[in-house]
């Protein structure tokens, strides 16, 4: 059962939420779908393509605990039921790519950002932010996320040495769960978002990118 997001969250929620953050930021997550990779071997890769790779692969996870963090957040203040359930399923998913890019990452011998206690509460606050807004406003800005995380998919799709088939399995299949959970926000009434916080949005995601790569 979900929990009634008309009313303000209780204290019982907020540790459940706390709870959620450790987990996602500090555990090993678990996949329920099969690993995108299964059956594919290893490549040759030179030492650069690994690290490079790893770089690209570190970004991922790191945007996919900000995703769990912003689910959680809308979620936590979203007013209507179904759009909570919504958001709720979408996070359920964006585990799956967390447990993706851990074991992808530790294939190749890397490990994830130090920095993303940093990257969840920042994307936390910001969804409870978007949640308190209302509804259409929240589920638009869980569009827009997808819509920019597809893109940013698509670039690293280019980028990714072309023998590792490993890390583009990955990537695909994260990118057409992002478009799916794009879709299901318009569906459930997603408005559209003013274009200077679309412009405020892939300029955080330009410092993310950036940082996580390489920390």
């Amino acid at each position: 059962m979900f929990p009634d997001f008309r009313t303000p969250p209780s204290p019982d929620a907020f540790i459940l939420q706390f709870d959620k953050a450790l987990r996602t930021v500090f555990a090993s997550a678990h996949s329920r779908r099969a690993y995108p990779d299964a059956g594919i071997a290893e490549a040759e890769l030179s030492e650069a393509e690994k690290r490079h790779a790893a770089g690209l692969m570190r970004v991922n996870h790191s945007g996919e605990v900000c995703a769990q963090a912003l689910y959680q957040g809308q979620a936590l203040t979203a007013r209507n039921p179904e759009a909570a359930r919504a958001l709720l399923e979408a996070s359920d998913e964006e585990t799956e790519h967390l447990a993706w890019c851990e074991r992808r990452l530790h294939e190749l011998g890397s490990h994830k950002s130090f920095l993303n206690p940093l990257w969840y509460a920042g994307s936390f606050a910001l969804g409870a932010v978007a949640g308190a807004l209302g509804d259409k406003w929240n589920l638009g800005f869980l569009a827009e996320t997808e819509r920019q995380v597809e893109g940013h998919l698509d670039g690293h799709l280019s980028s990714l040495p072309e023998s590792d088939a490993k890390s583009r399995a990955v990537v695909e299949q994260m990118k057409a769960d992002e478009i799916k959970h794009a879709e299901t926000a318009i569906a459930h009434g997603g408005a559209e978002l003013p274009e200077p916080v679309k412009q405020a949005m892939r300029l955080t995601s330009k410092i993310l990118t950036f940082a996580a790569y390489r920390v």
